[in-house]
């Protein structure tokens, strides 16, 4: 069985399954991530921004962005996983930690208009996303939550971003140094997709 977070036995999967339970009865792992993939591309593909000021990007617009992707495929999207986990060697906050680091770590986006330099602004949005990265607020889909909103973090900030094209190991390895203290990778990750 593949258990990528390590959360066995998992209250959020079949029995005997690292499938997770979803509204589709999808029992298979590769089809499920088929389905999954396919219903947040129509969602995302769908979303307007209604966000008029920074204070908007708060723990409730976070988890209301995950809902709004896995709404179709998941009972608990948008809501705080309630179980601990891990990815290798990588161990993300304990469930009964979430809401507290959560909001104190969006919270430090209500500052970002006071920052000058442009550098200086990518560095704070690259430390905050890593730290949403460790976290890890959802039993699934946390990656494509958090680009998600910081797309629409950035586009309200006046930058466009597209996502530079880089395989998933290299999106795993920045965020493992991130992890690990050094923001290096993904801050050349925002740099690179917002040229």
């Amino acid at each position: 069985m593949r258990d990528k977070y390590g959360a066995n036995p998992d209250s959020y999967c079949y029995p005997d399954s690292d499938v997770l339970i979803n509204t589709l009865n999808i029992t298979d792992y590769d089809e499920l991530s088929e389905a999954e993939l396919n219903f947040t591309a129509f969602r995302y593909s769908e979303y307007s921004s209604h966000i008029t000021s920074l204070t908007e990007f708060n723990a409730d617009h976070f988890k209301y962005l995950h809902h709004y992707l896995f709404q179709d495929v998941y009972e608990w999207a948008g809501k705080i996983r309630t179980v601990d986990i891990s990815k290798g060697h990588t161990r993300f906050c304990t469930c009964s930690r979430i809401s507290t680091e959560l909001n104190r770590q969006l919270a430090r986006i209500q500052t970002l208009n006071d920052i000058k330099s442009t550098s200086d602004l990518l560095i704070e949005i690259t430390d905050i996303f890593c730290e949403l990265n460790v976290i890890h607020a959802f039993r699934e889909g946390n990656g494509r939550s958090q680009r998600f909103f910081f797309e629409e973090l950035c586009f309200f900030l006046g930058m466009n971003i597209s996502w530079p094209d880089i395989s998933k190991d290299e999106w795993i390895d920045a965020n493992i140094n991130g992890y690990n203290g050094n923001l290096n990778a993904l801050y050349k990750i925002f740099i690179q997709a917002l040229e």
